[in-house]
């Protein structure tokens, strides 16, 4: 394992990718029989969920989703860490390097709690007796900020090599055995109809080089919500509290506003927040869309990422080339990232000169990232 790596390598491969959904296909209309039934909330909320429910399953456009539960014992099948490892055992086998060889480890999912760190327990499950390791949570954007940091590490030569991590089982905040339903509001039980499981992952490799295969060209990362209110998020102070008063007064409950309150906030008036952010992207580092035959569009429905498709148009972003695999997948949140990818590599023939483009907002604070990868089909010499 090197961190002093005396040859300096400044190219970036992508050489495994890997993904995994937990359990069988969940149709929109089954969801609740795996997340149980809401029935204790008050009585104009659980009107307001029978109301909303056709519509979310027409706005969203998901046909399935999946999730780490038995429907019959209500028990979880897996947890973070071990759909993390099944995904990293995917890309490690694509890639064709052993457990033993990696020298980095960057694990990113929406919150943590747990100690030791994931990171280290996906190590431990992987059998590595010593490697570096970072685990970072931040909502959607933490796949992201896992890829850009592993990223920039191997093409500064301090490590060669680099796993890198995405899983959400959104599920367990998410069953009705998890909320003090009498406090349930709306925005506590929106998120049950968006969210679900899994994990995805990549291999990393330096290169001092290109050549054929696809490389990360660009990685970016902002906060543009240092003005704005949070809209979604628990009602946890910054520190430990008491469980038995946690859940007396909902704290845990992880609740997202929406309606006119969220859009208010999303659009500015030169643009939505999203739109903006990509631009900057886009001329930071004066990515060539010409190229491009894939833009992942890492938000949770087709009604957001058809909304914001209409404004990339005016950066030449062609709606054709949206890739998504929401509608038989669903939305498991900062993985969704990986495991598209994943299906990219693994079921699309990518050409010479091709460019897959990735962007995300989540709303907790409007925290956004994005990447750049272009693919190669033959040896080029380094710019």
């Amino acid at each position: 394992m090197g961190d002093c790596n005396t040859s300096v390598v400044h190219e970036v491969q992508v050489t495994g990718s890997g993904s995994f959904l937990p359990g069988k296909p969940v149709p929109f209309d089954q969801i609740e029989r795996y997340l149980g039934e809401i029935t204790g909330a008050p009585q104009k909320v659980m009107k307001w969920m029978a109301r909303v429910k056709p519509l979310m399953k027409e706005m969203l456009d998901i046909e399935q989703y999946y999730y780490a539960i038995d429907p019959d014992t209500r028990e979880f099948t897996e947890d973070n860490v071990t759909m993390a490892v099944k995904a990293a055992k995917e890309a490690l086998r694509m890639a064709g390097l052993d457990a033993a060889d990696l020298e980095l480890i960057v694990y990113g999912s929406a919150h943590m709690d747990q100690m030791p760190t994931p990171s280290v327990r996906i190590q431990e499950a992987l059998g590595i007796e010593r490697c570096a390791e970072l685990s970072i949570h931040a909502n959607c954007t933490s796949a992201y900020k896992a890829l850009l940091i592993a990223g920039d590490l191997i093409r500064n030569g301090r490590y060669r090599n680099a796993l890198v991590l995405s899983s959400s089982i959104s599920s367990s905040e998410l069953r009705a055995e998890y909320y003090n339903q009498p406090l349930i509001k709306k925005e506590d039980v929106f998120l049950r109809w968006f969210l679900c499981d899994g994990a995805g992952g990549l291999v990393l490799e330096g290169r001092d080089k290109k050549k054929a295969g696809l490389f990360l060209e660009s990685a970016y990362l902002e906060s543009a919500g240092g003005k704005k209110p949070s809209p979604m998020g628990n009602r946890r102070p910054a520190y430990w509290m008491n469980p038995r008063e946690e859940f007396d007064r909902g704290y845990h409950h992880l609740s997202q506003i929406f309606q006119e309150r969220l859009r208010t906030h999303f659009h500015d008036p030169d643009g939505t927040v999203f739109y903006k952010g990509l631009k900057r992207m886009i001329e930071m580092y004066g990515i060539d869309l010409s190229r491009l035959r894939f833009f992942q569009v890492n938000l949770p429905s087709k009604h957001i990422s058809d909304l914001v498709l209409e404004e990339c148009a005016a950066l030449g972003i062609p709606l054709n080339t949206l890739y998504t695999k929401m509608s038989n997948m669903g939305y498991s949140g900062p993985p969704m990232v990986f495991i598209c990818l994943d299906r990219i590599l693994r079921e699309e023939k990518l050409n010479d000169g091709d460019l897959i483009l990735s962007f995300v907002t989540e709303v907790s604070k409007y925290m956004q990232a994005g990447y750049a990868m272009k693919y190669y089909g033959a040896v080029t010499k380094s710019p």
